[in-house]
C-alpha cells in the first residue's frame, strides 16, 4: 500500500467512527449555559408570529438569566409562558426574563415557555435556518441557528435518542 492510500484509509475510518456519534453541532454555548436544539415551527404563509424552542443548561455556581434577544427573521424576540388555568390556554409574556438556575435545565417547548418571534418578515419554511441572538444577563449574547421543523412539529427527541 502507498503512503496516500494508507493516509486515505485512516480519514476513511476516522470518519466512520465519527459516525457513529450523535451529532452535537447543534448545541451552543456561552459561559457555563449550555444551548440544545434550537428548533421552531414552520409558519403559515401569512402568520406573522412564530415560536422557538430549546434546551438552557446552567452548569455555572451562579444562577444567570436569559433576558431577551433577536433575529433578522423578525422585528423582535420575546419570552412567553403558556399555561392551562380552568380548561383556558393562556399566554403571557414574560418580561423581566428567564431565570436558569445554577445546577439545573430550563426547556423551553410547546405549550410551556417559548420565545415568540413577533412581526415576521417572511414565513418560517420547513428545512430552513434561522439565526438568532439570546442574550443573557451574566454570559452576555450567543449566537443560535433554529431549525425550522414541520407544522405540527412536536418536541424533537434530544441527540443521544434518535434512532431508538
Amino acid at each position: 500500500m502507498t503512503r496516500s492510500a494508507i493516509g486515505a484509509l485512516g480519514v476513511a475510518l476516522s470518519l466512520a467512527a465519527f459516525a457513529t456519534i450523535p451529532a452535537r453541532a447543534h448545541d451552543y454555548s456561552v459561559g457555563p449555559l449550555k444551548i440544545t436544539h434550537p428548533w421552531a415551527r414552520a409558519t403559515p404563509p401569512a402568520a406573522k408570529v412564530g415560536g422557538g424552542y430549546l434546551g438552557i443548561e446552567n452548569t455555572g455556581p451562579t444562577p444567570d438569566r436569559l433576558i431577551g434577544g433577536s433575529t433578522e427573521a423578525a422585528a423582535r424576540v420575546e419570552i412567553h409562558e403558556s399555561s392551562l388555568t380552568d380548561g383556558i390556554m393562556r399566554m403571557r409574556e414574560k418580561t423581566d426574563g428567564i431565570v436558569i438556575p445554577t445546577g439545573q435545565k430550563v426547556e423551553f417547548k410547546p405549550s410551556g415557555l417559548h420565545l415568540m418571534l413577533v412581526e415576521l418578515k417572511a414565513p418560517l419554511k420547513q428545512g430552513d435556518k434561522v439565526k438568532a441572538t439570546l442574550l443573557f444577563e451574566r454570559a452576555g449574547s450567543v449566537t443560535v441557528e433554529f431549525q425550522i421543523q414541520g407544522v405540527g412539529a412536536p418536541q424533537p427527541a434530544p441527540a443521544e435518542h434518535a434512532g431508538h
